[in-house]
């Protein structure tokens, strides 16, 4: 199924807030504010489709503004009632909920919130068939009665050069009779900072932001304490930063073999647990070329088969 077609915009339309949106050249959209930042691409009724990207692009101005009135609270632990106001707030400490046991901030499913807030749009627009908006790689799915996905899945950044084409390390798809809705990725080379050292942690949940904190968790489990993994006070590297003085990730050395698989055993036992507990529907853990799958028995069966267009994590 073709996407619905979008006219070309020259420029981008910037909103008194300081949101702008993009129509691309392929059918898909990028709206941006501040550290937000969005691909979304959406198939069905062309009316419908843009009903919903117009209602999607009237609240994404106010996202950025609702956290940032929160931020200080965002920044601390989950413990106890969520006392949050704004909806995407409110969701975050929610993801995050079942792994207050451990160090989390509300911020660790921020990410896989935003998407599931703007995702809403077109799951509530009759017409609209399936979508995706992908926020970094943390990314929600809309898919309506015999839709599907096909997600490429990358799991090292140290081996992306820059080029447009990805050399992709497998695949998956997902269709509307799977109850995964978020997709999320983690990792000590990503965006935020981890904990542990994996390369990258890829969660399946329900929806993005329980799928952004149970990325977060397992990869904080995948870890070693060996001599070649180098880690500094999160606070010596961004001021702001929710994690304190907690010490993350910032290089791993060359790791022996029994290294990395036990590093990456203790992320599957994290992963098991949180599959056990249906908080996540699978997981796939990836450290210096070895991978663990977890809980995907399903989807494996699928491998790189069948789906359409895809939507990389």
């Amino acid at each position: 199924m073709a996407e619905a077609a979008v006219a070309i915009m020259q420029e981008p339309v910037v909103a008194p807030s300081g949101a702008m949106r993009l129509a691309l050249d392929d059918g898909r959209w990028h709206f941006q504010h501040g550290p937000i930042d969005l691909i979304i691409q959406a198939g069905g009724d062309a009316d419908a489709v843009r009903r919903a990207t117009e209602n999607a692009w009237l609240r994404f101005g106010a996202i950025l503004p609702e956290l940032v009135a929160e931020l200080a609270q965002l920044r601390q632990p989950v413990r106890g009632a969520n006392t949050l106001q704004g909806p995407v707030a409110r969701r975050m400490y929610e993801a995050c909920g079942p792994h207050s046991a451990q160090f989390i901030t509300p911020m660790a499913a921020v990410a896989g919130a935003v998407a599931d807030e703007i995702i809403a749009f077109f799951r509530n627009e009759a017409g609209v068939e399936r979508a995706y908006v992908n926020n970094g790689g943390d990314i929600a799915l809309h898919l309506s009665a015999g839709q599907s996905y096909k997600v490429g899945l990358f799991t090292d950044l140290a081996r992306f050069d820059g080029s447009d084409e990805l050399q992709l390390d497998g695949g998956f798809v997902i269709d509307a009779a799977l109850p995964v809705r978020g997709i999320a990725t983690s990792g000590w080379r990503g965006r935020s900072f981890s904990l542990g050292i994996a390369d990258s942690v890829t969660v399946l949940a329900s929806n993005a932001a329980t799928a952004d904190a149970a990325a977060t968790i397992v990869a904080n489990a995948v870890n070693s304490d060996h001599p070649a993994v180098r880690r500094a006070p999160a606070s010596s590297l961004k001021d702001d930063t929710d994690l304190g003085d907690l010490p993350v990730t910032v290089d791993v050395g060359d790791l022996p073999y029994n290294e990395v698989r036990a590093a990456l055993e203790k992320g599957a036992a994290r992963a098991g647990a949180l599959l056990r507990e249906g908080v996540i529907h699978g997981a796939v853990l990836a450290l210096r070329g070895a991978m663990t799958v977890v809980g995907l028995d399903e989807l494996s069966r699928k491998f790189l088969s069948g789906g359409q267009d895809a939507a990389s994590v």
